[in-house]
């Protein structure tokens, strides 16, 4: 029952996730989301087989039960229907980590009268999915953040190593430099809202 538990909740995570960045777009003049039906907190709507079954799955794996992170099926967003595209796209891009981490604050008060180790896990990858989201790596959140507040000349010449991000993402899992990118972040976020670290070290 706890892992069955887990495991919505970890579902529930991603779509928060997913369905913020689809929110603001949308209140900043981008229908687009909601005319696919992506506004929904129906977990099937935004199920993606490698970020939200195989990673997660790879990382706890490796890591013997101690950690994992995932993402749900991107959201769709047309920037060019943004009221201000380049301002806009960090708007959109920060909602879904900054989701994560205001879940992670209410958890993290809630956890203090009731004490379950569940809670935990949730804060843990709630943090974890911040973190990793904000690596400014395209397809991540952090590169659409990069982008812009870079010049546009300098952002489209960034964002033409999309092409290469999966891969990229990969090697960093497979040389152990992904959790680097992610733990201290989530250690910093853990001593900062009163709750134990991550249990696990590279």
């Amino acid at each position: 029952m706890e892992i069955a538990l887990l495991i919505f909740l970890f579902l529930m995570t991603i779509v928060i996730h997913e369905v913020s960045h689809g929110y603001v777009a949308y209140r900043l003049g981008d229908p687009t989301a909601k005319a696919r039906g992506r506004l929904s907190l129906n977990p099937l709507k935004h199920i993606d087989m490698f970020w939200t079954v195989l990673l997660p799955a790879l990382l706890f794996i490796s890591t013997r039960g101690k950690f994992a992170i995932g993402m749900a099926k991107p959201v769709p967003v047309n920037f060019a229907l943004l009221h201000h595209p380049k301002r806009d796209m960090v708007k959109v891009a920060a909602a879904g980590p900054l989701a994560n981490i205001l879940i992670s604050i209410v958890l993290a008060f809630v956890i203090r009268f009731y004490p379950h180790t569940i809670i935990l896990y949730v804060i843990w990858f709630n943090l974890g999915l911040a973190m990793f989201n904000l690596i400014p790596i395209p397809p991540l959140d952090g590169s659409r953040i990069l982008a812009g507040l870079l010049p546009i000349a300098l952002a489209r010449l960034f964002f033409k190593i999309e092409r290469f991000g999966f891969m990229i993402i990969l090697l960093l899992y497979f040389t152990g430099m992904l959790f680097y990118l992610i733990v201290p972040g989530v250690d910093f976020f853990c001593v900062l809202l009163g709750v134990p670290s991550l249990p696990v070290r590279f």
